[in-house]
């Protein structure tokens, strides 16, 4: 048998022999290249420090890419138990520095598990890759040291989204949201024949690095929904859109010190902070019914 630089079988030998078939119900698309896991883990780093989260490793693509580009630490979750064998041996390969938990990635806190700095390093799978950004955004929110960089590979109209710049047709709330915590940063596309199967989309990744505080002050849940509601009707001026909100549109844009007849993807990240502790101001004052 072949083996690849680390002296493993190579994956698609693993993925054969562990009868590893991916499936679409997991949003799982393996990447087979060990160069690419490799440069993926590279753009992750410094890796010889802390711990590095890895989610949906599948055959340990990725997960060997990290090892091999010198994690000292690395836990996997992964919730298909069909990979587990295959995973078991790249463990054993790297004696004591691969944890793999088998559990579904959004029951997981990572900001509990590990040592600092934490980094998260992950091919993640397309159908829950926003639910688990917005989870981690909101963990920086809390604590913008709680991770010293995400790593991560989307579809790449959503990385476009999360680095667009207002007035562009892919800015919107989850521009807001990243951007309001985090440097953001596209680093190179990855085309569909890198995977098996193929997907029908090509494939981004980009490195956020959180910010040492918010762009701008602002409570995460008001900033979620003044976003929701601006982009919610992108088309509309904020004097019609806003008004979801509940609260006094013309004060709240009065406060806000905002254009009535602008749209959403014309305001800058903190224009919409500014918005959200308005928001939140006039809540508050608002009487109880």
């Amino acid at each position: 048998m072949n083996r690849s630089p680390d002296g493993l079988p190579p994956l698609r030998d693993v993925i054969a022999r562990f009868e590893l078939a991916a499936k679409k119900s997991l949003g799982q698309n393996f990447l087979l290249d060990l160069n690419l896991t490799s440069r993926i883990a590279r753009n992750g780093g410094p890796l010889d420090q802390g711990t590095v989260f890895e989610i949906g490793p599948g055959p340990g693509g990725l997960t060997r890419g990290l090892l091999m580009e010198g994690a000292q630490e690395v836990i996997a979750v992964e919730k298909d138990q069909r990979c587990l064998n295959a995973l078991a041996e790249v463990s054993s390969a790297y004696a004591g520095k691969l944890t793999v938990i088998e559990q579904d990635a959004l029951t997981v806190d990572f900001s509990t598990l590990g040592s600092t700095p934490r980094r998260i390093v992950a091919n993640l799978p397309y159908n829950i890759s926003t639910v688990l950004l917005l989870r981690w955004l909101k963990q920086i929110a809390a604590d913008p040291t709680v991770y010293a960089s995400l790593t991560l590979m989307f579809q790449k109209e959503v990385v476009d989204r999360l680095t667009a710049s207002p007035g562009t047709k892919s800015y919107g709330r989850l521009s807001v949201m990243t951007q309001w915590l985090c440097r953001a940063q596209a680093l190179f596309d990855i085309p569909p024949r890198a995977f098996i199967p193929p997907p029908k989309i090509t494939s981004t990744v980009v490195r956020l690095e959180p910010h040492a505080a918010p762009l701008a002050p602002a409570e995460v849940g008001a900033l979620e929904k003044v976003t929701e509601s601006a982009f919610g009707q992108r088309r509309k001026m904020l004097r019609q859109s806003l008004k979801t909100l509940g609260v006094a549109t013309g004060e709240l844009i009065e406060r806000a010190g905002v254009r009535e007849t602008a749209r959403a993807e014309e305001l800058s990240v903190e224009e919409f902070c500014t918005l959200a502790r308005c928001y939140q101001e006039l809540k508050e004052a608002k009487p109880a019914s």
